[in-house]
């Protein structure tokens, strides 16, 4: 299994990206997939998740500003990201896993993504 995220950037805050993250190689039927975070000097921290029901939750950090969304046609895990703030520059990763969203603790993904770079500045 392959992830390979693209489309961070950088941007000012108020304004929106779109990462994305193409998924290559997954057989399985069902899936958990989220996004993480990982700014200079902290700790990871998970943005979201979707699992293959299209069930989804999100940080209190991100709620209301971050959707996250699944096309299963281009296998391709999206994480639309409005209003940025400063405070959202990170890597940002994607993840996989075929187990249930809400048996999977943490960040203890199978697979996972390079990581792709957004930056906001004030």
């Amino acid at each position: 299994v392959e992830l390979v995220e693209s489309g961070g950037g950088s941007v000012q805050a108020g304004a929106s990206l779109r990462p994305s993250c193409e998924v290559f190689g997954y057989t399985y039927g069902r899936y958990c997939m989220g996004w993480f975070r990982q700014a200079p000097g902290k700790a990871r921290e998970e943005v979201g998740r979707i699992d293959s029901d299209n069930v989804t939750r999100y940080a209190d950090s991100v709620t209301g500003r971050f959707t996250i969304s699944m096309d299963r046609v281009a296998n391709t895990l999206y994480l639309q990201m409005d209003s940025l703030r400063p405070e959202d520059t990170a890597m940002y990763y994607c993840a996989a896993d075929p187990l249930l969203c809400s048996v999977i603790p943490r960040d203890l993904f199978d697979y996972w993504g390079q990581g792709t770079q957004v930056t906001v500045s004030s």
